[in-house]
């Protein structure tokens, strides 16, 4: 028999988050806010997605739903095949907000170690953890640095850092670059890419950039205006290799129209 005929397929990635019918919707003194609609999703193991759309468009609240932060109206979801409830009591996935939210009080060593000290893991442990994930953001040697004394591109990969320490699958982003200069955030966004790379994490982000959203992705989920909906799922053609001049490729425009396409294809929505 040929080696050929020997070989095994590959098995599918396993979906991480699977989303049908979604709605949630917000109540309050002026009547309901229809926060999000009808929004049917896969996420599988491995992915970087991407979710852009205006201000408002439901993009955080879908992010907020998967960690348990928001409960849907109606509809399902799972994350790792469990609830979000069970999800966030599993602290399967990690979350990092648009600011960094360290405290001012305590070194970048102690931010990490906060959560992990928490969950009753061992000193030593604790300590190789903490090594490891200063070492994936290149902040090694500003342990004993305070929040105040890093830049604010330094205090995101901190704040990364310490999304990454108990060692989840997933990582929810919720715009962490967005308050951030051009350049800084196109060097975090190359370290971002390989951090990807190097931990083979399922990524969650959150943008309203689109140059952001095409360079980061492997997908790039398009949201309509309030009540968001899912107005395109863009698999993206680019290697996973991508260094910042991709951007000025025929590829990585012709993605980037598609985005721009979608977003106003949104508006159109009743």
């Amino acid at each position: 028999m040929s080696q050929a005929a020997d070989a095994t397929p590959a098995a599918a990635p396993r979906s991480v988050i699977e989303a049908r019918d979604l709605c949630l919707t917000f109540a309050t003194n002026d009547g309901p806010v229809h926060a999000l609609s009808d929004v049917d999703l896969t996420i599988r193991q491995g992915d970087f997605v991407s979710f852009i759309g205006p201000s408002g468009c439901g993009k955080t609240t879908f992010l907020r739903v998967i960690a348990d932060l928001e409960r849907p109206t109606s509809g399902t979801i799972t994350v790792n095949g469990m609830t979000p409830e069970e999800a966030r009591r599993a602290r399967a996935y990690g979350y990092v907000f648009q600011a960094a939210a360290l405290y001012p009080w305590r070194t970048i060593a102690g931010n990490i170690r906060l959560p992990i000290e928490i969950m009753g893991f061992s000193k030593p442990e604790q300590e190789k953890r903490i090594d490891r994930v200063l070492r994936l953001v290149e902040l090694d040697g500003f342990g004993k640095k305070y929040p105040w004394q890093l830049s604010g591109g330094m205090q995101q990969r901190a704040s990364i850092a310490r999304a990454l320490a108990f060692d989840a699958d997933l990582l929810l982003m919720d715009e962490p670059f967005g308050a951030l200069d051009e350049i800084v955030r196109d060097h975090l966004n190359e370290q971002l890419l390989k951090l990807w790379r190097t931990t083979g994490k399922t990524i969650g982000f959150v943008t309203h950039s689109i140059p952001e959203a095409v360079y980061l992705s492997t997908r790039i989920v398009v949201m309509s205006p309030r009540p968001g909906r899912i107005v395109d799922v863009i698999e993206s053609p680019l290697p996973l290799e991508r260094p910042l001049d991709i951007r000025e490729s025929p590829e990585f425009l012709a993605v980037a129209h598609r985005v721009r396409e979608g977003l106003r294809a949104g508006h159109s929505y009743d």
